[in-house]
């Protein structure tokens, strides 16, 4: 697949679309400044509109209808925001809506999966522009009626091709809403209304996704895969995630923009890791005899080839897997070729595999709509793949995309005529879900029958027909919606065997989610990643698997060891991969792979450490097999993550020696001797720092502690040992009086005074930022530090422990203790000291001769 042609296009295509539909809507009288009155000359069956053209626009029949209906579309989403957030909420909506349908569409015709076996973007004749349809309309299987007919000929005879292209693409989407409802939907809308296709601009979507993207991408014969899908879908949202944080750096992320800023596509090879090694696990387990073992790529095993028997018969549909956060369903698609292999090995045929699949095995979840239909169309394809007939056969599958309760009042609950205990339950719902897209899977919902609830809601809808509340909701809409909620319940409420899923990594919660975090998962809510980690384990089984991709600092900070202490104490890290630093380039964070187990267990897990490849993920695929295949591998590593608990914070440092552990256990740390300190934040080091150059020596304090203006401080700085890195000074006139009273234009404490008390004295400290191995050097009683200059302040023996935090052994310690970029006061407090008075005097001289020539180059 040529990912660079996909990119260019889809990143192309999102903004042409929102551009045409914006202008689409302008021409209806509906625009990002409001929304046109009908002039007084209108009558009830037309309107006429002042769109800024000499002429009005008169709008009648179906069109007006559409319009009307897009009007209170905008209308409804503005009681809960704004106007202007409504409008642009629309109109992304519609685009997405339209790409999404284009790129299934292309996808259905190149694999000749279309019903009618007739192309609708392109032609089989090559060179060909026009799509077959427009030459063939009545060679399809569409059912047309009479007046649709006579407009085909007309059309045909004045050669408006475009206007029949349309006609025959909606026609298309409406035979598909049969099969794909989840997709195609109903397309008399407000969508058709702003539909912007055309097949002779050469500068228009059409023409281009044909020309773009090379037809053998999307075609299976020809190597392509479903999985182009997914990274269409990424790609749209590519421009959108970069605007994002760009102006969120330092704010929190809204409601709207979460699925934008947090969609990365799973690379292939961890998806097959993931999956391998907990659905495909599951099975083995339980089926020892298995033929599957031999046939997942992935699937990590103990050198002494032994394997965990569980005692249990289970059967293929007793395989539920879930996907919590599940995207555009990559994840999803390949559990199906993992099951795929289980049914077929169990003497079902594939055409018959791929049915059960659909209704037994798969779920998914996803705050984001344009997901979760390409995830459902993926999935369908899939199927499709298999079977002719999946199309029409199968059940619906339990795919969805949450759903909000805001709409909805509690006077439309019991305006539906439901029992006491079914209105109940229905205020449950709207209560569960309020705000749901921003909360997504981390949700918490009670298992409640559901089921009768919608059979409930199906049984009112057919003695009633169709007709609008007091409150001037329409039945319809209400009904959907709360059989949405109760569905994406059910999902929420159940058990799976296995749960999967790339979950989003960001922090920046605004107040209604940080609320939420803070009252449902306090120890383990400083990142969503680290929620799901521990979310997921509610989703699963007693005995089943949670896979995960996750940023790799759950492993060491101290940010998350109480998720790590709940880990280790209560369940079991069956297999994890640690890659290279900057391996994954699709976000800007380290990563690892893993699979837990939902129970504590005495068995050893199973590490790959690929800290030493540099190289983007192939690289890291090919050590992992390297690994995988090897009898004996020194990247390979197999521990009980309970020796984790005898280092100090628990981090899952499974490749550190017996020796290391030892001096853990039974020696003393630096913090018994000289704790370590973070030091002076000013706030805003533009105007409070100096190079020691760029001052007056005047103003210079240097070897004595009556203070002028500006002071020596430690600033951290590059990797040197022993002495150096004293290159700023720092404004502490009247003893730091501007900096500790800087404060913003409401009062707030812009700077951070702390540790005052360790100014001007001798330390051993080390730079906040490493990238190398760990680095002390001596500050004499001249310096004050800052934040980026840890220190420590040892009263006695300092020149032993600024010799020892420069040895060899302190840096595997580090690199246990937190091998992430910034090497925190508390990370090294953590550090085992061990004192040879014998050697004491020996090591003194040697750390003083180093220091001696560490000076003299400085």
């Amino acid at each position: 697949m040529n990912k660079s042609a996909v990119e260019k296009f889809a990143v192309w295509a999102r903004k042409k679309l929102v551009n045409d539909i914006t202008y689409k809507a302008g021409l209806v009288g509906i625009t990002s400044k409001g929304i046109s009155v009908p002039l007084s000359h209108s009558t009830e069956d037309a309107h006429f509109y002042d769109i800024g053209t000499k002429q009005n626009q008169a709008l009648s029949g179906t069109v007006l209808a559409q319009r009307q209906q897009l009007v209170e579309v905008i209308r409804r989403r503005e009681k809960m925001t704004d106007y202007q957030t409504a409008f642009d909420s629309v109109i992304e909506e519609v685009a997405y809506t339209w790409f999404n349908r284009l790129i299934a569409l292309r996808f259905m015709e190149v694999n000749d999966y279309l019903p009618s076996r007739v192309r609708v973007l392109s032609s089989e004749t090559p060179g060909k522009q026009e799509p077959d349809v427009v030459t063939v309309p009545f060679e399809t299987n569409f059912v047309f009626s009479e007046q649709e007919k006579t407009r085909i000929k007309e059309l045909n005879e004045t050669n408006d091709l475009d206007t029949l292209f349309r006609l025959l693409f909606i026609k298309q989407c409406n035979q598909l809403h049969l099969m794909l409802p989840d997709l195609f939907e109903k397309t008399a809308d407000y969508s058709e209304l702003l539909l912007p296709l055309s097949f002779t601009d050469r500068e228009g979507i059409v023409f281009r996704l044909i020309q773009a993207i090379p037809e053998a991408d999307f075609s299976v014969e020809q190597g392509g895969h479903i999985e182009i899908i997914g990274w269409l879908y990424q790609f749209y949202n590519s421009q959108k995630r970069r605007e994002i944080f760009d102006f969120f750096k330092q704010r929190v992320i809204t409601k709207k923009d979460i699925p934008a800023a947090t969609q990365l596509f799973t690379t292939d090879w961890v998806v097959k890791y993931i999956v391998d090694n907990s659905l495909g696990r599951y099975w083995i387990e339980r089926n020892p005899q298995s033929s599957l073992i031999n046939q997942l790529e992935f699937l990590v095993l103990p050198k002494d080839g032994s394997f965990q028997q569980i005692d249990e018969i289970i059967q293929p549909e007793d395989l539920t897997f879930f996907d919590p956060c599940m995207g555009s369903g990559h994840i999803l698609l390949y559990a199906f070729d993992v099951l795929l292999k289980i049914y077929l090995e169990c003497g079902y045929s594939k055409k018959d595999a791929a049915i059960k699949i659909i209704k037994h095995n798969l779920s998914g979840l996803d705050i984001d709509p344009r997901a979760h239909q390409l995830a459902y169309f993926s999935l369908m394809m899939k199927a499709r793949s298999c079977n002719r007939r999946a199309l029409t056969e199968t059940s619906p599958c339990s795919l969805a995309a949450f759903e909000e309760s805001n709409e909805i009042l509690t006077q439309d609950l019991v305006a539906l005529g439901l029992d006491e205990e079914q209105v109940a339950l229905g205020r449950y719902l709207l209560k569960t879900f309020y705000n749901a897209r921003e909360m997504g899977s981390i949700l918490k919902v009670e298992k409640r029958d559901y089921a009768q609830f919608i059979e409930s809601l199906n049984d009112f809808k057919q003695r009633t027909g169709q007709l609008t509340l007091d409150t001037g909701t329409n039945l319809d809409h209400v009904i959907s919606l709360l059989k949405k909620l109760a569905s994406q319940a059910m999902i929420l409420s159940q058990s799976y065997a296995v749960v999967c899923t790339n979950p989003p990594y960001f922090n920046k919660f605004d107040a209604y989610l940080k609320n939420y975090i803070d009252h449902h998962y306090k120890d383990y809510g400083k990142d969503l990643f680290s929620i799901f980690i521990y979310r997921n384990f509610d989703f699963c089984k007693p005995g089943g698997y949670s896979g995960f991709m996750t940023p790799l600092v759950w492993m060491f900070i101290k940010t998350y060891e109480p998720l790590r202490q709940f880990i280790i104490k209560n369940k079991s890290i069956t297999t994890l991969i640690q890659m290279e630093y900057s391996a994954f380039e699709e976000a800007t964070v380290p990563i690892c792979a893993f699979v837990l187990g939902n129970s504590v267990s005495s068995k050893r897990g199973q590490y790959i450490r690929l800290t030493s490849f540099k190289g983007g993920m192939d690289i890291q695929r090919e050590k992992v097999l390297a690994a995988l295949n090897a009898n004996q591998c020194s990247y390979f590593y197999e521990e009980n993550e309970q020796r984790f608990l005898n280092i100090p914070g628990s981090p899952i440092a499974y490749w550190a020696s017996d020796q290391i552990i030892n001096l853990f256990v039974k020696a003393l740390c630096l913090d018994d001797y000289a704790k370590p300190r973070q030091g002076l934040i000013t706030g805003d080091n533009n105007r409070f720092l100096r190079l020691w150059f760029e001052v007056s020596w005047l103003k210079l304090t240097i070897g004595e502690h009556t203070v002028s203006k500006w002071v020596p401080l430690n600033k951290g700085g590059a990797f040197r040992r022993w002495y150096g890195n004293q290159e700023y000074v720092v404004n502490w006139e009247k003893d730091g009086d501007e900096i500790i009273n800087f404060k913003d234009q409401r009062g707030k404490q812009k700077s951070r005074p702390q540790n005052l008390a360790y100014n001007f004295r001798e330390s051993v400290s080390w730079s906040l930022i490493t990238s190398g191995e760990f680095a002390a050097r001596y500050y004499s009683d001249d310096f004050i530090f800052n934040v980026a200059g840890m220190s420590c302040f040892p009263t006695e023996h300092l020149a032993y422990i600024l010799g020892l935090l420069n040895s060899k052994v302190v840096s595997l310690i580090t690199d246990i203790l937190n091998p992430t970029l910034n090497m925190n006061a508390g990370d090294i407090g953590k550090v085992p000291l061990v004192f040879l008075e014998e050697k004491e005097d020996e090591i003194k001289s040697l750390v003083l001769s180093n220091l001696s020539i560490s000076k003299g180059d400085w």
